[in-house]
């Protein structure tokens, strides 16, 4: 290979995972009309069962604000309800709703779950070479600062909280 096509093809390789995982979310949002944050927080809340936003929160590595969003979205459409504690009635729990449960059913499996699966199948040397090799990226694209979260997914443009 050329040395000036290294640099290419490593942009094509990048360009290629911010495409799929545009695609994804746009798959997810058709078959069940759900972003992947909203499918991260239904999940979230189905695992861990009635349970506070802060704990959904550290589940799946978003802020509590971001959360909160999310949550009124999914109560409009009866996903989930927000109910009270019975040990402390100042607590205030999500639960999953049947048609919470029901939509769960007809999500497929995310993008970042089929890449888990198949990164853990990796040998431990493997694993730390993709990880310092997608760093020293981050670095070089002056990404390495920028908070996110382990989930695939594209925002839309122009908006930083369509969940």
């Amino acid at each position: 290979m050329n040395k000036s096509d290294y640099w290419q093809e490593v942009l094509i390789s990048l360009r290629r995972i911010i495409r799929a995982t545009d695609l994804q979310s746009k798959r997810i949002m058709k078959v069940c009309g759900l972003t992947i944050p909203q499918v991260m927080v239904l999940r979230a809340i189905d695992e861990l069962g009635d349970v506070t936003v802060k704990r959904i929160s550290i589940q799946v590595s978003l802020s509590q604000a971001t959360v909160t969003t999310i949550l009124n979205r999914l109560e409009q459409r009866e996903y989930v309800a927000r109910v009270r504690s019975a040990v402390d009635r100042r607590i205030v729990n999500a639960r999953l709703t049947n048609q919470g449960a029901a939509i769960l059913e007809e999500v497929p499996p995310l993008l970042h779950e089929q890449f888990i699966q198949q990164f853990e199948s990796l040998d431990e040397w493997e694993k730390t070479q993709i990880l310092s090799s997608l760093q020293r990226v981050g670095q070089m694209m002056q990404a390495d600062e920028i908070d996110a979260a382990p989930l695939l997914d594209i925002a839309p443009p122009n908006r930083d909280l369509q969940v």
